[in-house]
C-alpha cells in the first residue's frame, strides 16, 4: 500500500465549504514549543468569515440530518481508516505543535481514533420511544433528532483528541459543526481533522474551522444565533463566561463545559507503595502535567508519607526530560513562554507559603523541569489552584477520613484516584469523592470512548462519550397522535 502524500496548505482554513485564507489581513505564526521553529503562518479569520461558516453549516445540515445512518457511519469508519493510514503524520503534528512527547502523542492518536470508531455506531443507536397516555386513543411518540449546528471550542493540551471528542459524535448524529481551535494548536485542533473528514467524503460545508483571535471572534462564536450548542474545553473562568453568554441574550443554547481540575490522588496506608508511587509519577508528569485530569494534589496517609515521598522523589529524579521526539523522553516543553513563566511564579509562591522544595530539576528553554514540594497545606496555592504543569505537591493526611476531607476540599470535581490494598474499601472511598470520575488503583488521567466523561462543581457541565454523547448532541421532540376524537372540557 502506497504511503499517502502528506496534507499541505494549512495556511488555509475550510470556511463554508472552501479552503481559503482568513480575511482579517492579519496572520499568526505557529511554532514548535521545543525547537521554536515556525511551523506555519495562518491568515486569521474575521467575523465575516465566522458568519459565512455558520450560515453554510445551517444550510448543509438539513440534508445531512436526512442522510441515512449507514452513510453517516461509513464516513466515520473511513475517517478511522485514514487515522491508520496517516498515523505517523498525525503523531508528528501532535508532537511538533503541542510539544507532546511521543508517548503522549501516540495516546492522543489512539483515543481520537477510538472516539471516531465509537461515533460510527451512533447513527444506529439513536432511538425514539412510544409512551403510554391516559387520554383514550392517544399515542405519544418521542423522537430524537440532531440539535442543528454545533460550535466547538477546543484547547491546546490534547487538541486532536479533544476536538474529535465533540466533532465526531456531533457529525455522526446529523449535526453540522464549526470549530474554533486554540491559537497554539490550530492544525491538530481543527485543520488536520478537516482534511481527514474531507478525504473521508464528508459533504461540503458541514465542517468549518475558523482560526481567529479570541478578541476578534470569540464572543461572536458563542453568541451567534445559528449554533444551538456550544462545546467548550478549557479553563474554568472562560467556561463560566461562555455559560453566561449561552444563557443570556436573544438565543439560549445548550452547553457542554469540560473545565479545570484540582484532582486528588489519595494513597491509603494499606496501598501497594511501589505501585502507587509509579502511578503518581505518570499521572502527574504525563504531558508535563498539562492535562485537566492530571494529579494536582497527592494526599498520603501519615504512616507511609515519608516512605512515599522518598520513593516518589527517587523516581522523579530519573525522568528523562528534553526533546519530545526522543521515545525515552518523559517530560518535554510546556506550550509557550506564558505557561513557563506562570509555573515559575507558582514555584516562588509555594516557597513563600512554606512548602518544602524537596526536588527541582534543571529547566531549559521551554522545558520546565519537574519540581516536588512536600508538606503542602490545604491553604497553599498548590493545593487550591490547578497547577497545569510539572510541579507536584504532597500533602499529609492523619487518617482516611482526613484524606477524604482533603480530597473534597476544592471547588473542582473532575477526576480523582485512590490507592488501597482493599479494592472494596477503595471503591467505597472513591464513591465519597465529589468528582465526576474516580479511579481505584489507577491514575486519574483516564478517558474511554464508551464511558461518561465530565466533572462536577467548577469542573464543568455535561458528559461526553458513548450514550452520554448521544444525549448531549441530540434533542427530543414529543409528537402525539390522537387517533379518534377526544372529549374536551368545554
Amino acid at each position: 500500500m502506497n504511503k499517502p502524500q502528506p496534507y499541505a496548505s494549512f495556511n488555509l482554513q475550510p470556511i463554508a465549504g472552501i479552503w481559503r485564507e482568513g480575511s482579517t489581513g492579519r496572520s499568526m505564526t505557529v511554532s514548535d514549543p521545543y525547537t521554536r521553529r515556525p511551523l506555519i503562518e495562518i491568515p486569521l479569520a474575521s467575523k465575516d468569515d465566522l458568519n459565512e461558516a455558520y450560515a453554510r453549516a445551517k444550510e448543509a445540515q438539513v440534508a445531512w440530518a436526512e442522510t441515512g445512518p449507514t452513510a453517516r457511519a461509513a464516513i466515520m469508519l473511513r475517517a478511522a481508516q485514514i487515522f491508520d493510514e496517516r498515523r505517523e503524520e498525525i503523531v508528528e503534528w501532535i508532537i511538533a505543535e503541542s510539544g507532546s512527547t511521543r508517548v503522549k502523542a501516540e495516546i492522543e492518536w489512539a483515543t481520537a481514533k477510538g472516539i471516531t470508531v465509537e461515533a460510527a455506531s451512533f447513527p444506529n443507536r439513536v432511538h425514539g420511544r412510544i409512551v403510554e397516555s391516559d387520554i383514550p386513543n392517544k399515542e405519544s411518540r418521542v423522537y430524537r433528532r440532531p440539535l442543528g449546528v454545533v460550535g466547538v471550542i477546543s484547547p491546546w493540551n490534547f487538541p486532536f483528541h479533544l476536538t474529535q471528542r465533540s466533532l465526531a459524535p456531533a457529525l455522526a448524529l446529523g449535526n453540522a459543526v464549526v470549530v474554533k481551535p486554540a491559537s497554539d494548536t490550530p492544525v491538530t485542533g481543527g485543520l488536520l481533522l478537516a482534511r481527514i473528514f474531507e478525504e473521508a467524503g464528508l459533504p461540503s460545508g458541514l465542517l468549518s474551522v475558523v482560526v481567529g483571535a479570541g478578541a476578534e471572534i470569540g464572543d461572536d462564536f458563542v453568541s451567534h444565533p445559528v449554533p444551538s450548542f456550544i462545546s467548550f474545553t478549557g479553563s474554568t473562568p472562560i467556561g463560566q463566561n461562555i455559560a453566561r453568554q449561552a444563557s443570556s441574550g436573544d438565543y439560549l443554547k445548550h452547553v457542554a463545559l469540560e473545565l479545570g481540575g484540582n484532582n486528588p490522588f489519595v494513597v491509603l496506608a494499606d496501598a501497594d507503595l511501589e505501585l502507587a508511587v509509579h502511578a503518581a509519577v505518570v499521572g502527574k508528569f504525563l504531558h508535563q502535567g498539562q492535562i485537566c485530569m492530571a494529579i494536582n494534589r497527592i494526599i498520603v496517609e501519615d504512616s507511609i508519607y515519608d516512605d512515599f515521598a522518598s520513593l516518589f522523589i527517587q523516581r522523579v529524579s530519573k525522568l528523562v526530560i528534553g526533546d519530545p521526539r526522543d521515545p525515552q523522553t518523559a517530560v518535554g516543553p510546556v506550550i509557550n513562554r506564558k505557561q513557563f513563566n506562570g509555573l515559575t511564579q507558582k514555584v516562588a509562591q509555594a516557597k513563600r507559603e512554606g512548602a518544602v522544595l524537596a526536588y527541582a530539576g534543571e529547566s531549559q528553554d521551554l522545558v520546565f523541569a519537574p519540581h516536588v514540594f512536600t508538606e503542602v497545606k490545604p491553604y497553599m496555592e498548590l493545593a487550591v489552584e490547578e497547577i497545569f504543569g510539572p510541579i507536584a505537591g504532597l500533602m499529609r493526611a492523619d487518617n482516611p477520613d482526613h484524606a477524604l476531607e482533603l480530597a473534597n476540599n476544592t471547588q473542582f470535581g473532575l477526576s480523582a484516584a485512590v490507592f488501597s490494598g482493599d479494592l472494596d474499601r477503595g471503591v467505597q472511598f472513591a464513591r465519597r469523592i465529589h468528582s465526576g470520575m474516580a479511579h481505584v488503583n489507577d491514575i486519574p488521567v483516564a478517558d474511554a470512548a464508551n464511558v461518561p466523561f465530565g466533572g462536577e462543581k467548577n469542573s464543568g457541565l455535561g458528559r461526553f462519550n458513548g450514550d452520554w454523547a448521544i444525549d448531549e448532541f441530540t434533542t427530543t421532540q414529543w409528537v402525539s397522535v390522537q387517533r379518534q376524537p377526544r372529549h374536551y372540557p368545554f
